[in-house]
């Protein structure tokens, strides 16, 4: 069976890399940034990071292929790297520092491709999270630097942190009433977005969190970690891993509940 610890070593590189670039932008009064077809804004800091990415692993990995936001896929094969080089974009050019790049590698299984090594790194929050398959989770300044993670114990909604992006697109998909009566039942609710809800459900300072409208590059990384810390990662279908097209996590006791209540009902 492989280790994938060498390629978890390789992703680090590339985290450190990314890291340097997306940090040198950050806050530029010059960062130039444009709108997507999608209205959703991409920056130069975007751009040069996932191209240095994708340099690097065509010479450290030429057989692999390359999944990334900005540029597609590139290459075919059993194993694909899932590149989100800045995930947080309008923060990002807000200066507000809750972004990261989001670096997975992935491999041909059943059923598709799955995540066997994530890395994301927060450079602003002065934080990373990492995991490889059957290795566990970590966070840390680096791998030598590194203390193990694990999902909370909380067994009680009563008892849970929850937390989401927005309640936007909640309401589009007809998931609103749910998702309020699920924010009337927990303990406590945040909106901290993005990677994060997903790194401390692993960390178990959050017990349950989700999002309706997502893509492979959003989840790839922070599935992995999620799970390799003992929680349960699906999409809103149930379907585990991140190929719903929106996310599910929790410490795994509170799934199904956290599942029940944001699934519409007629």
């Amino acid at each position: 069976m492989p280790d994938y610890l060498d390629d978890l070593r390789l992703a680090h590189v590339l985290a450190d890399a990314a890291d340097a670039t997306t940090m040198d932008r950050f806050k530029a009064l010059d960062l130039k940034v444009e709108t997507k077809p999608d209205m959703t804004p991409v920056s130069e800091a975007d751009q040069a990071a996932e191209e240095l990415i994708r340099n690097h692993l065509q010479r450290a990995r030429p057989r692999d292929s390359v999944l990334g936001e900005e540029y597609g896929v590139e290459g075919s094969g059993s194993r694909r790297w899932v590149i989100d080089p800045i995930d947080g974009t309008k923060n990002y050019v807000r200066g507000v520092p809750v972004w990261a790049t989001l670096i997975a590698l992935m491999e041909a299984g059943e059923g598709g491709y799955h995540p066997v090594v994530g890395v994301v790194s927060a450079p602003a929050l002065g934080r990373r999270w990492w995991a490889a398959k059957d290795h566990g989770a970590f966070t840390g300044r680096s791998l030598t630097s590194a203390t193990r993670i694990h999902v909370s114990a909380v067994g009680k909604l009563a008892d849970a942190s929850f937390a989401y992006s927005s309640l936007s697109s909640w309401e589009e998909q007809g998931r609103l009433d749910g998702f309020l009566d699920l924010t009337r039942q927990v303990w406590r609710t945040r909106a901290y977005g993005d990677f994060w809800p997903y790194m401390m459900v692993a960390e178990g300072s959050v017990d349950i969190c989700a999002e309706p409208e997502l893509s492979l590059w959003d989840m790839a990384a922070t599935a992995i970690v999620v799970t390799e810390a003992g929680g349960s990662f699906t999409g809103l279908d149930g379907r585990p891993g991140p190929h719903s097209g929106n996310a599910a996590a929790s410490n795994g006791l509170l799934h199904d509940e956290l599942l029940g209540y944001l699934n519409p009902r007629h």
